[in-house]
């Protein structure tokens, strides 16, 4: 049963369409608050982007003990690299065994929020004009969004009151 932060983190990637193409946004979200605890968008999908996630999630991370993080089964999550950062921070790996958004469900659903109320799908005219947008979308998702399984709290509100 998952009862506090820092508990269960969930990544994923999305792609954000701009005129010359696709960037990509890499997503650590708190599985408890629904917090967005760390993300990066870049303009490939190498896995620097879901380094720079990672570490921005643990830096702003109070409390790792006990801490699982769940991912789909993408060729960055798997890297040495970033498996070894968990390791060395002493966090649980957890992946989806069928590569199924189903199995990340949480994850897939963030994505979608974003996309839909915060308009992340729309076409961006560069990747600075992406940048600026998510980076705003995250903080009115973080900071304003109720959510019903947060009983109409924030995800700011449950991450801080607890952490």
């Amino acid at each position: 049963m998952i009862n506090r932060p820092n508990q269960v983190w969930v990544s994923d990637i999305t792609y954000i369409r701009t005129l010359k193409g696709f960037c990509y946004l890499a997503l650590i979200t708190d599985m408890y608050s629904r917090k967005i605890v760390g993300y990066d968008l870049s303009d490939s999908l190498e896995l620097k982007g879901c380094v720079r996630a990672l570490n921005k999630a643990l830096y702003q991370a109070k409390n790792t003990e006990n801490l699982i993080h769940h991912s789909d089964r993408g060729i960055q999550y798997c890297s040495n690299l970033y498996t070894q950062i968990l390791k060395r921070n002493r966090i649980d790996i957890s992946m989806t065994q069928e590569n199924h958004c189903y199995e990340n469900a949480m994850a897939e659903r963030v994505n979608g929020i974003l996309k839909d109320e915060f308009y992340l799908d729309q076409t961006f005219t560069d990747v600075a004009h992406a940048k600026r947008t998510t980076k705003n979308a995250i903080n009115l998702y973080n900071q304003i969004r109720l959510h019903l399984s947060l009983d109409f709290k924030t995800p700011n509100m449950v991450y801080l009151k607890t952490a």
